[in-house]
């Protein structure tokens, strides 16, 4: 993945042993907690069947959807094997594509004599079914925050830059490449396309802009991007 022309990330695909592995500590993890559940239940002489209706079926039924919503892109077992579920472009999944991947995970798994493994093989970034559809991958959380980068390129990146749009860590590396390709092909109607360009990065971050001139906004966005993704490394 590429981030125009400064900065380079080469996200290592997670093999299917480490997705084996991560999904096999998330059972694990589910094994413990119901044993535990049905112990307390039992021991407690718990009657209510709301408690074991919310214990023991909407609890491991959500676990991976929740988990992976709210703790960037990882069950437990990912944490341990330092994997992490992201989009094609390396940006953070939407909230539809992590119910498309939960989903779908029982015709990759149970329904189907586990077919996601398969497809897991046979696919060159070792998606199941439901990565397919939802468009995510899985990666090594670690190498894909190794950023290779040339620091002559970056004076203005150094300790005295202060970055004036933090909202601009939240752009993928897609985008930054659209803007980065926008400015710098000079067209006929280059004015008209950086001019409108600007407005809807403007209006996606929701942010009050303080240059008047639309190219200089668009640069101080990607240098912007820049600095925080260095950040990162």
């Amino acid at each position: 993945m590429i981030t125009g022309q400064y900065v380079k990330i080469q996200p290592t695909v997670a093999s299917v042993g480490d997705r084996i592995f991560a999904q096999l500590i998330d059972w694990g993890m589910l094994l413990a907690y119901l044993t535990m559940i049905i112990s307390v239940g039992v021991e407690g002489n718990i009657q209510n069947e709301w408690f074991w209706i919310i214990s023991i079926g909407l609890i491991p039924l959500f676990y991976t959807l929740v988990l992976e919503i709210f703790n960037e892109g990882q069950s437990i077992g990912k944490m341990v094997m330092k994997m992490q579920v992201v989009k094609l472009d390396g940006s953070r999944p939407t909230l539809g594509a992590y119910l498309m991947r939960w989903l779908l995970f029982i015709v990759d798994g149970p329904l189907t004599s586990y077919m996601g493994l398969i497809v897991m093989v046979l696919t060159r970034n070792n998606q199941r079914l439901g990565d397919l559809a939802a468009g995510t991958i899985v990666i090594k959380k670690q190498k894909y925050k190794k950023i290779q980068i040339s620091l002559d390129e970056y004076d203005y990146l150094m300790k005295n830059y202060t970055p004036r749009y933090p909202q601009a860590a939240d752009l993928s590396l897609e985008q930054i490449e659209i803007i980065t390709r926008t400015i710098s092909i000079n067209q006929k109607d280059f004015a008209l396309r950086v001019a409108k360009l600007a407005n809807k990065v403007r209006e996606k971050l929701n942010i009050e802009r303080k240059e008047t001139d639309d190219t200089a906004f668009l640069h101080r966005i990607v240098r912007d991007y820049q600095y925080y993704a260095l950040e990162e490394i």
